[in-house]
């Protein structure tokens, strides 16, 4: 009898992949270098405004190409809410928390985003989680425990890491709400709308921005741009591509790769190390949220679609 067949993904196909996940792996690592940089002469406010108002003008530029829908009237408020937490607050929290946290330790906070959404699943849409989610719960927020005593003088709580994991509890709000809209847009669809929505909330601190544009540094200035034009519209564009590829839960491992990433692009741009126990709790922290992960996939049922879908930065 014939062995059975095993499909294989064409090579062409594997590497078109791997490269998209590996563009949007850099992009959203070193975001948060790049935002360390710009912080020193940006207000956090004015930053995330010029940032997105960068990526609002890209994504408008190749909507046509892309042949996006235009959203429902019925969906406006859910997108609006959507922009107030997944981009307005978020990056708010995750910029004033920067202020005094490393790239490398933000990164490791930024992504405890899937043990928030894991409890707020649970509370809100009724998924179970088994003893190894709940395990994963425990580590993961034991290892935000030491990234935020690690950034701290003398062992004690950095603000600036709280205010990092409200976003990061924000961010896994903009998760859950997403689900209900997957089922009608593609993640690209939806984030380019989130986007939007965000930059339009962020649009009170327009006469902030203009009026003290000679004081910003140009070096300054180039990194927002940056921020703008690779981790926010080209990251997002080949993480929908990467999902568009393969299934959601094999494209999460991927991200496991952004922290540490993180912290050698901030060695290596800003000579920024995190202290060892942010380090220690990154591991764990890591740990913790790959326990959730496997938790919640072993839990989905077939088909599901899960809200992880695009952990933008």
């Amino acid at each position: 009898m014939a062995p059975p067949v095993v499909y294989q993904e064409p090579a062409v196909l594997r590497l078109r992949v791997v490269s998209a996940a590996a563009l949007t792996i850099f992009a959203w690592a070193s975001a948060f270098s790049a935002q360390r940089r710009a912080l020193r002469s940006y207000p956090p406010a004015e930053l995330a405004l010029l940032r997105f108002l960068v990526a609002s003008a890209l994504l408008a530029s190749i909507r046509p190409i892309l042949r996006s829908r235009t959203p429902g009237i019925g969906d406006l408020p859910g997108i609006l809410l959507a922009g107030l937490l997944g981009i307005f607050f978020y990056h708010l929290a995750i910029l004033n928390g920067q202020l005094s946290v490393t790239a490398g330790s933000a990164s490791f906070l930024s992504n405890t985003s899937p043990i928030f959404t894991a409890i707020l699943a649970v509370l809100l849409l009724k998924e179970r989680l088994g003893g190894a989610g709940w395990a994963g719960l425990g580590t993961g927020f034991l290892g935000a425990t030491l990234i935020a005593l690690g950034e701290g003088h003398h062992w004690q709580l950095d603000p600036g890491a709280l205010l990092i994991l409200a976003g990061a509890l924000s961010w896994s709000f903009w998760f859950v709400i997403q689900k209900q809209f997957l089922t009608r847009y593609t993640a690209l669809e939806f984030t380019t709308y989130t986007i939007w929505a965000g930059t339009l909330l962020l649009l009170p601190f327009l006469p902030r921005l203009v009026s003290h544009v000679r004081s910003y540094s140009p070096s300054a200035t180039a990194a927002v741009v940056y921020l703008g034009v690779v981790p926010s519209a080209v990251g997002y564009v080949t993480w929908a591509y990467v999902l568009s590829q393969i299934p959601v839960s094999r494209a999460a491992a991927f991200l496991y790769l952004i922290p540490p990433l993180a912290v050698l692009v901030a060695w290596g741009w800003l000579s920024e190390v995190p202290a060892p126990e942010s380090l220690i709790g990154g591991a764990i922290s890591l740990v913790g949220i790959a326990l959730v992960n496997r938790d919640r996939e072993r839990a989905s049922t077939a088909g599901a679609r899960s809200p992880r879908t695009a952990p933008g930065r």
